[in-house]
């Protein structure tokens, strides 16, 4: 795909994202394209938020659960970069209005204290080098319509990545197994799901480890102050106007966001 090509489909994901609306998918249009044609178009979809004002402020990691994978048809982790428009703290209320169609998922945040730096990095290093985890939300929505996405579609937006809520309860993950803490999934006060960390990757610091080495390998490193989701431990879960959601780890605390106004998912 050439850099024209790679430039309006980025620049119409951008306009998706800035009025509200879907785009076919991407890979129907282009059935050639491939991952790397892809991450352009994500990089330049960014580039214009960026130059809208937006900063980049750490980096996601989608799709690394088989629960994810099954309902999405994605068979792969891919990654996507968060700014500081999608950050949210907990007990913020999101607007339904400013989404086009979400769905949230449960998952730790890693907030680092030191600079990572692929390839070669392990969970060990990805431990070391974090400063605290904070459970979180991240609400996902596509601009591809009715989400008929493949991992190339995903990919080229942005992961898929609407916005995120960090919970104020930090914790060491020196002192915290997040392999085996549990995490809980309320919707509205009822349990939605169980798991452990252990669902994303065998660790959350696995998923970061190999996004570490992946945009190493690109000549992208984490710098320190960055924060990184590090995949669903939860099912998908759409959202309408007062839905309130929960997630509780184990040994470290729980995260609460609430949704106002827009449409059911």
């Amino acid at each position: 795909m050439d850099s024209s090509t790679i430039e309006k489909y980025g620049k119409e994901l951008y306009d998706a994202w800035n009025t509200g609306r879907t785009v076919a998918p991407i890979l129907q249009r282009e059935p050639d394209i491939t991952i790397e044609d892809a991450y352009g178009i994500q990089l330049c979809f960014i580039a214009h938020r960026v130059n809208a004002g937006e900063k980049i402020i750490g980096k996601k990691i989608g799709v690394t659960s088989k629960v994810v994978q099954d309902m999405l048809g994605v068979f792969q982790p891919d990654f996507g970069q968060l700014t500081s428009d999608m950050l949210f703290v907990e007990d913020d209320v999101i607007d339904l209005g400013t989404l086009i169609q979400p769905k949230a998922e449960a998952e730790l945040a890693f907030v680092l204290k030191e600079d990572l730096i692929g390839p070669g990095i392990t969970a060990m290093d990805v431990i070391r080098a974090t400063d605290y985890v904070v459970p979180c939300f991240e609400i996902i929505d596509s601009r591809i319509t009715d989400w008929k996405i493949k991992i190339q579609d995903t990919v080229a937006d942005n992961a898929s990545c609407g916005v995120f809520v960090l919970g104020k309860t930090r914790g060491d993950p020196r002192k915290l197994d997040i392999s085996l803490a549990g995490m809980l999934l309320n919707k509205n006060g009822e349990l939605i799901s169980t798991s452990v960390g252990a669902a994303v990757q065998g660790s959350p610091a696995n998923a970061v480890a190999w996004l570490a080495n992946t945009l190493g390998e690109l000549g992208i490193p984490f710098r320190a102050g960055e924060i990184i989701l590090s995949g669903s431990q939860s099912p998908l879960v759409p959202v309408a106007n007062g839905d309130e959601l929960v997630c509780t780890v184990g040994g470290l605390g729980s995260c609460t966001v609430r949704f106002s106004g827009g449409k059911a998912a």
